[in-house]
């Protein structure tokens, strides 16, 4: 695996005004069409909605940051620009090189494939040799608990047999830049202690950058030390944890 390039007093991240803009196509009613162009009636009315208007911001290494905002305040959609996943519409992103990994419910597999199959195929986009995913694999599926379940279609796990397997492969196969979407609360109560012992267990290594979305307030206060509060797709606070939490309770409580 190719080593970060990044300098130990670099910062991890580097956000700089990033904008991002979903499309999408409202339908036209019967009605409506009597006064609409033939070309809006074929296709309907393309709507824009900026998810993201202009965020910048930076994460030292080996930082945990916490995202918080309500539903629909761009969280997601951050860690996703941040993965390199979506391409912002201006701005720009620097993570010096080094690994991230996504781990969130719906990404990352190819549903006709077997777990076993997805744990390659998952590794080696995040760099791995399948030699360096050879020697770990069988952690993985052990920590993973699908059993049998590893040989079969991801496309017949449930959402937490999914959220398993894809917490596993980050926890087994360390990036430098973990991002977590969510999952830390998805499965039973076994899996969910185990993984948040993990996760522990990862950001205690103080090298490593995790920036973790999360509504549970506990989780966040427990977990780091940063947060960053996102609202209608701006930043409105980011500071120390025990500073941005209250402030953010309360606005969620009011």
């Amino acid at each position: 695996m190719t080593e970060c390039k990044q300098n130990r007093a670099d910062p991890a991240i580097i956000a700089k005004d990033v904008h991002l803009s979903y499309r999408s196509i409202v339908p036209v009613s019967m009605r409506a069409q009597q006064s609409e162009t033939p070309s809006i009636r074929r296709k309907g009315r393309v709507e824009h909605f900026e998810a993201l208007h202009g965020i910048s911001f930076e994460i030292q290494r080996g930082e945990i940051v916490g995202l918080v905002g309500r539903n629909g305040s761009g969280k997601s959609t951050l860690l996703r620009v941040l993965a390199g996943i979506f391409e912002p519409d201006s701005g720009s992103v620097d993570l010096h090189g080094c690994t991230v990994s996504l781990l969130a419910l719906g990404v990352g597999f190819l549903k006709d494939l077997s777990g076993r199959e997805n744990i390659y195929l998952s590794g080696m986009l995040l760099g791995f040799t399948k030699q360096e995913i050879d020697e770990q694999i069988e952690e993985i599926i052990a920590f993973s608990e699908l059993g049998s379940f590893i040989e079969k279609p991801v496309r017949t796990y449930s959402s937490g047999m999914a959220s398993k397997l894809g917490f596993a492969i980050t926890a087994i196969l360390k990036t430098d830049i973990i991002l977590v979407d969510e999952v830390l609360s998805v499965g039973d109560a076994k899996f969910k202690k185990k993984s948040f012992n993990k996760m522990m267990e990862l950001i205690s290594e103080k090298t490593r950058t995790v920036v973790i979305v999360s509504h549970s307030t506990e989780t966040i206060q427990q977990l780091c030390n940063t947060v960053i509060w996102l609202h209608d797709g701006d930043i409105r606070m980011t500071g120390p944890t025990e500073q941005v939490m209250p402030q953010y309770v309360k606005f969620m409580d009011s």
